[in-house]
């Protein structure tokens, strides 16, 4: 049994991990301790989010200044290593954070992706980073020092909801489908990833070395349509964006990385059925779109 465990980075999913580490800590009397790794400029700041934590261990550390070597000291530390610091740090960061993840020889490792099924997806998608996620896949894959657990959540709920990414525009009521409105996205809360991740984590028979599927719901556009209805209580707009029109938007500007996203979500391996998931497997109850919208959306 892993007696310690760091989690990288302290945003939204980071913090739903240090919540769910901490509940399962208190509700079983669990006898190990909890780190987290964070940017030196967050040490002593009050307002910081893992100055909540009491007892907690804190790393400071620069995950893009420092060495393989120097990090590789701090997971050396740790059991379990939780990378909650996902594409925004920078391109290289996947793969240099599990490098020094196997040199450190931690015993397991949750790697971030938790996102698509980057193995059907496959290399040279729409979204360059997609490709990262495949070359860390293929470091843990390669050596056998290391346990590992991929935990797959499709895309994170607030994502869905975010005016820039444009599936649902709450503000003229519309919702633009991706592809084909028969196409469905599989949706996972921050708060339901941490959760069902540290049962993953804790889990007998114990999880190692494989792909988990986790999710809140499984939604068609259509389905996504109809729940905005009945929220809102009034009719949504329904726009198609097909496979050529969201092709030719990333053409005319590739820089633009939710032209990006929009067409990589077109893709099969962006969804999966609630029935073989772990959370549905193991009856722990998740959040689905409506519960989510009516608790983080002010609805009049």
């Amino acid at each position: 049994m892993e007696k310690s465990f760091l989690v990288i980075g302290t945003g939204e999913v980071g913090i739903a991990m240090l919540k769910s580490l901490y509940k399962y800590k208190e509700a079983n009397n669990g006898q190990f301790t909890i780190g987290v790794l964070v940017q030196p400029l967050s040490v002593g700041d009050k307002n910081a989010p893992h100055s909540k934590f009491a007892g907690i261990a804190v790393e400071a550390v620069d995950l893009v200044l420092e060495s393989i070597e120097s990090l590789a000291e701090t997971f050396r530390k740790y059991d379990t290593v939780i990378c909650c610091s996902g594409f925004s740090i920078g391109a290289g960061m996947q793969v240099k954070i599990t490098k020094a993840v196997l040199e450190a020889g931690v015993r397991k490792y949750v790697p971030w992706q938790f996102g698509a099924d980057y193995d059907k997806i496959g290399r040279g998608s729409a979204q360059p980073v997609f490709d990262e996620q495949l070359d860390v896949r293929d470091l843990l894959r390669e050596q056998q020092k290391t346990h590992w657990i991929i935990i797959s959540t499709g895309m994170i709920t607030s994502f869905l909801f975010r005016e820039d990414f444009g599936v649902i525009d709450l503000s003229n009521k519309v919702i633009h489908a991706l592809g084909d409105w028969q196409h469905s996205l599989t949706l996972t809360s921050c708060e339901d990833i941490g959760a069902v991740s540290v049962e993953v984590l804790f889990h007998r028979p114990e999880i190692l070395d494989q792909v988990v599927f986790v999710s809140g719901e499984t939604a068609s556009f259509k389905e996504i349509g109809d729940k905005m209805d009945r929220l809102f209580n009034i009719r949504f707009e329904r726009v198609l964006w097909d496979h050529k029109f969201l092709k030719k938007k990333l053409k005319d500007d590739p820089a633009n990385i939710f032209n990006r996203y929009r067409l990589v979500f077109t893709h099969p391996g962006v969804t999966w059925p609630m029935q073989v998931t772990f959370n549905h497997r193991n009856n722990i109850p998740t959040v689905g779109i409506e519960q989510w919208a009516n608790e983080h959306i002010y609805i009049n």
